[in-house]
């Protein structure tokens, strides 16, 4: 690599002085343990360009990077210590939960040139997806409809409705059947 040569003026990630205040209201409220209110922090990431449905639980030691760049539908759960590496867009449905320890990022660098130039690509998870705990989503990833991620795995490619997949890279276990609740 020659890292001299590195350049990612293209990216503009926002206005300077709105990502300052973002680091240090993401640093005071969200990424500590001591303030757990979900209510004041979905309040705050809607000041700051999220979009947020209704009945979002955001646990403490969240880390976001970009909001204006997160969209969360309704009944959604974040965990603890979930990054949200938010470069490029990252769109979560309805009734989807986000467990412990989770990192979505949308940014990478191609190994291919030796510039090591910035690869930025939204992640898309639908509705009803459960990402099991310190697992990984990359960029250009969707998680459709009801997938899960299994606990510790790392999602490379898009994950298919109702199914369930685990490993590194992650590969399809089995399709995911609900029980019968009557």
């Amino acid at each position: 690599m020659k890292l001299q040569s590195f350049n990612n003026e293209w990216y503009k990630p926002g206005n300077p002085v709105k990502r300052l205040l973002w680091y240090f209201i993401n640093f005071i409220f969200f990424n500590r343990y001591w303030f757990p209110f979900s209510s004041i922090k979905v309040v705050i990431l809607k000041l700051f360009g999220a979009k947020v449905g209704r009945h979002v639980v955001i646990k403490p030691k969240v880390n976001i990077k970009y909001p204006w760049n997160v969209s969360l539908g309704n009944y959604v759960w974040i965990g603890e210590e979930v990054w949200l590496d938010s470069l490029g867009k990252i769109t979560i449905g309805n009734n989807v939960c986000i467990s412990q320890g989770v990192y979505l990022f949308t940014g990478n660098h191609n190994y291919k040139r030796n510039s090591f130039d910035l690869i930025v690509d939204n992640i898309n998870i639908k509705d009803g997806v459960w990402i099991g705990a310190k697992s990984i989503v990359c960029p250009g990833v969707t998680c459709n409809e009801s997938a899960i991620l299994s606990v510790g795995s790392i999602a490379t490619k898009d994950l298919e409705s109702f199914s369930i997949y685990q490993g590194n890279p992650a590969k399809f276990i089995r399709k995911r059947i609900y029980e019968n609740e009557n």
